[in-house]
């Protein structure tokens, strides 16, 4: 393996990461498409040097046609769905406890709205690893007939028409089962993390 494709994985991975984690929700579908066009572009030439040594192929040249079509798949397939997958459940791992410290502080009112809006938004202060991507803000709904709260971290905020994404605590009941049965209309999407927690996708 080149050093060439050492870095273009490296830096794949920087990306991926970034996307995840750094990248404002109207920011991603741009540089997706960017780091799409780059790989294809990789890939072409790839493909274009490997014919030139059709008569004499060099282990190199298949490791690194290989290396650069696998990262464009993984990129292009469903806007990073694989990559992201996997990164998600290292974040839900990695910032469980601050993610149930910062559901303390809410439902002991430590953490409450912080926007002149008034739309249910707290913004967090940013610090690494981020708990709520797109820009750290928490989202919180409080019934007040029931004094149970709803607090939703994004994964993902979404982009003109796309989903959004979310780890998902309540312990309101009626929200509950409207999850219990998101998660039995389409599992794939949704599905329970443990008891109060969800992970989501909705649309508005």
């Amino acid at each position: 393996m080149t050093k060439k494709i050492v870095v273009l994985i490296i830096t794949w991975l920087v990306f991926v990461f970034a996307d995840y984690f750094c990248l404002p929700y109207f920011v991603q579908p741009f540089s997706w498409l960017l780091v799409c066009i780059i790989l294809l572009i990789l890939t072409v030439r790839q493909v274009i040097k490997l014919i030139k040594e059709k008569k004499n192929i060099k282990a190199n040249r298949i490791i690194n046609l290989s290396v650069t079509l696998s990262l464009f798949v993984l990129t292009f397939y469903n806007f990073n769905k694989i990559p992201n997958s996997i990164i998600e459940k290292i974040d839900w791992s990695i910032s469980y406890n601050k993610r149930n410290q910062i559901v303390k502080d809410v439902l002991t009112e430590k953490l409450k709205p912080n926007t002149k809006m008034n739309n249910g938004i707290c913004k967090l202060s940013f610090d690494f690893p981020i708990i709520s991507n797109g820009g750290n803000d928490i989202w919180i709904y409080q019934n007040k007939t029931e004094g149970t709260k709803t607090i939703k971290f994004w994964i993902s905020r979404g982009f003109f028409e796309a989903p959004q994404t979310y780890f998902i605590f309540t312990n309101d009941n009626e929200t509950q089962k409207q999850y219990e049965e998101l998660i039995k209309v389409k599992p794939v999407y949704n599905w329970k993390l443990e008891k109060n927690w969800y992970r989501i996708m909705e649309r508005d």
